[in-house]
């Protein structure tokens, strides 16, 4: 390899890779406690591969380097994974398809008495999963479309330093 060629460590790469999945979440979590938004079912589906790419992100930084690139391509189909997550959400939205969690559905309160009734009540109120929530006043662009974008953008940049980094072969 040339010596101009510059190859990203990939302890570097692996821990960087654990901070956006961490900024994903983080985000997520800041909205939810100061703008009080209430997550729907998708939404905690959601963040499900980003807890995988962290703790893949966090393993990747002390494996030698042929399992850290495994680990790290492991890292970027939960990525895309979770691209699909969010599209799957914003055709939700859109109603474009039903969502398939039966949480997204209207609550199904049941029970003959007033009492039966309110103890079968859920404890906090649940947001339907058709209802898009937008942080930015007069852009249509919602929370889970911008978590799909963001998933993309992370995932193509890893894929674009893991396959930059591959070993040549002759």
């Amino acid at each position: 390899m040339p010596r101009f060629v510059h190859r990203p460590a990939p302890r570097g790469v692996a821990i960087l890779t654990a901070l956006a999945g961490a900024a994903a979440l983080g985000a997520a979590f800041a909205l939810e406690y100061w703008d009080e938004l209430v997550p729907c079912a998708l939404c905690l589906v959601e963040r499900w591969p980003y807890r995988i790419v962290i703790g893949l992100g966090l393993v990747a930084a002390v494996m030698p380097r042929g399992l850290s690139r495994f680990l790290l391509w492991l890292a970027v189909l939960c990525l895309l994974a979770d691209v699909g997550l969010g599209g799957l959400h914003v055709g939700v939205e859109h109603g474009w398809w039903p969502s398939p969690l039966p949480e997204c559905a209207a609550p199904h309160i049941t029970g003959q008495s007033i009492a039966e009734r309110l103890a079968s009540m859920p404890s906090r109120p649940s947001k339907p999963c058709d209802d898009p929530t937008f942080l930015i006043p007069g852009v249509p662009v919602s929370i889970a479309a911008m978590n799909g974008i963001f998933a993309l953008v992370v995932a193509a940049w890893l894929a674009m330093v893991l396959a930059a980094s591959s070993p040549r072969r002759r």
